[in-house]
């Protein structure tokens, strides 16, 4: 079996039929806070994004002071499943791990123009 990752969405990776075009399934997850950003909207010039989504715009995670926090909901999906995700987010994102305020990690997708790391596992 795969080894698990935890991905945090805020945006269209928390909608059924986004889920099921990207990942072939729909997941469960539980909700939590990333800490440290705040979100704006960014449009979406991907015809297949957009296609999947339903939406021109996207919320995305910009990197905010130690107040800031955006609602969401953590998933635990397969390697395999992430590289899936990746495929689906447009190049205006970089995936990072956050910080949630369970205490725990999880990869999310943030500004790409944010000055963060982007070690993927």
């Amino acid at each position: 079996m795969s080894e698990m990752k935890l991905l945090f969405s805020y945006g269209t990776l928390q909608d059924t039929p986004v889920q099921i075009e990207t990942f072939g399934r729909e997941l469960e997850g539980c909700k939590d806070y990333l800490l440290g950003y705040y979100l704006q909207m960014v449009a979406i010039d991907n015809e297949e994004v957009v296609r999947i989504s339903g939406k021109t715009h996207h919320p995305i995670a910009i990197l905010g002071n130690k107040t800031s926090e955006i609602k969401g909901m953590v998933f635990e999906i397969t390697a395999e499943e992430l590289a899936h995700s990746d495929q689906y987010e447009v190049d205006a994102y970089q995936r990072v791990l956050g910080k949630m305020q369970s205490g725990i990690e999880a990869w999310v997708y943030v500004s790409a123009s944010d000055n963060t790391s982007t070690d993927k596992a």
